[in-house]
């Protein structure tokens, strides 16, 4: 029998902080964080986002880790081993179930992305006279448009995850990841030397506290959450193949710079464009379809730089779809009965029947709502507003209450100088700050 999902480990450090900041960095960083920003101040919310990423995001992170490479097992198996014949399982059950209705409608976004950097490659996205919001209606409306986009993201998301650990997820992290940094260097210069641009770089790091309100500060912390891909035991799983030679902590700032570097460079890439032309900041999700193709096709070369920011924000779609995938693909495999590349194939067909429904939303079943929203949006809503929240909240709780402090503390001070000042630094965010704040964040979102 084959379980390579346990066997197999990341071949170095780099291929695990790439991995992981891969997972963390995706709709997140580069389609949900401009427009959130966008509509909620500018450089006054990306402060507070950056100050809760370090202080509730890391620390959650880091309990991932702690958990997972603590135990050496995927995200179910993981809390079986910690807790036996309890129902803390649940956590890791909950963290399965959130990643497939997760990939349910984020499967469907990838193949929009897909689908649209299809076109702009050969030029065909800008053109003179081309309405871009009815484009965008076409591809989404359009039945078959949407599947064979939804079946070419499931399927390359497949052949990634039966290759494995190394030779999948890794390697094509090793490739994606650069790149994608490569591309969004080339677009933020771009983007700064634009007639007008400074009073884009001015509203987004320009912190304007009057433009705070109750709401934004909420959703800077939904934010710090949604970015950093935990809450579903994704980084369990990830860190439950990493040596133990490896610094957690590290790790964890490392993977936490990364992703706060992408957001700055996301801001960067687009307000500059979106004020040199006269746009408004809060053009909300029809930022990326909609309102760049208009920008970049008043620009010269504007479909090379369509092209190659459509290419960035695929791969940081698949990148992050790889850990929703493997977290499914780990649990399956663990009893050693089932190979990784049958249930990665099974999974697939899976997941694609089941986003259908999602990918149907703006077309066949665009007249079905469950309570005024369609159900890609309940799916949606459901995930990021329920689930999420409710599997920060108890991974939170169960570190610090029912895994065993020595075993804690092992992981958090493993291959570096122990350091017993930061560790009572983060018992304390994670005894309280943390989840006071998930609380805060649940309440507001029901």
């Amino acid at each position: 029998m084959e379980e390579k999902g346990r066997t197999e480990q990341w071949s170095s450090k780099l291929g695990f902080i790439l991995s992981s900041a891969g997972a963390a960095i995706g709709l997140g960083a580069i389609w949900k964080f401009p427009y959130v920003t966008g509509m909620s101040g500018g450089g006054a919310f990306f402060l507070l986002f950056i100050v809760f990423t370090l202080v509730i995001g890391l620390p959650m992170l880091l309990s991932e880790f702690i958990i997972g490479r603590g135990t050496g097992k995927e995200a179910i198996s993981a809390y079986k081993k910690l807790a036996p014949d309890s129902l803390w399982v649940w956590i890791g059950r909950l963290g399965v179930l959130g990643c497939f209705l997760l990939l349910s409608f984020y499967s469907v976004v990838g193949g929009w992305v897909l689908v649209y950097s299809g076109l702009a490659i050969p030029g065909q996205v800008i053109g003179d006279g081309t309405n871009y919001g009815e484009l965008f209606g076409t591809v989404t409306g359009s039945v078959w448009i949407t599947l064979l986009g939804l079946l070419l993201f499931t399927v390359i998301n497949v052949i990634v995850i039966a290759s494995g650990i190394q030779n999948g997820i890794e390697r094509a992290n090793k490739y994606m990841m650069p790149l994608l940094f490569v591309f969004f260097i080339i677009l933020v210069v771009r983007s700064l030397t634009l007639d007008g641009a400074m009073e884009g770089v001015k509203f987004f790091l320009a912190p304007d506290f009057s433009k705070i309100t109750g709401e934004s500060i909420l959703y800077a912390l939904g934010q710090s959450f949604f970015s950093l891909a935990v809450g579903f035991s994704c980084m369990v799983t990830y860190s439950s193949y990493l040596k133990k030679d490896v610094s957690l902590r590290s790790s964890a700032g490392s993977v936490v710079g990364m992703n706060i570097f992408v957001s700055l460079l996301a801001g960067l890439a687009i307000f500059p464009v979106v004020f040199a032309f006269g746009l408004a900041p809060d053009e909300g999700p029809g930022l990326l379809f909609m309102v760049l193709p208009e920008v970049f096709g008043q620009m010269p070369f504007g479909e090379l730089f369509l092209a190659m920011f459509l290419l960035l924000f695929l791969f940081a779609t698949l990148t992050s779809s790889f850990s929703l995938y493997e977290i499914i693909v780990a649990a399956l495999t663990a009893n050693g009965k089932r190979t990784r590349k049958t249930v990665a194939w099974l999974t697939g067909l899976i997941v694609f029947v089941a986003a259908i429904p999602s990918a149907m939303s703006s077309s066949l079943l665009e007249s079905f709502m469950i309570n005024g929203k369609s159900i890609f949006d309940s799916t949606d809503y459901l995930v990021s507003n329920i689930l999420l929240p409710l599997g920060n909240l108890l991974i939170a709780v169960f570190i610090i209450h029912r895994m065993d402090r020595e075993l804690v503390k092992q992981e958090f001070n493993l291959s570096t100088n122990d350091s017993h000042g930061l560790f009572r630094v983060w018992l304390v965010l994670m005894t309280v700050v943390v989840p006071l704040t998930i609380v805060a964040v649940f309440i507001n979102n029901l």
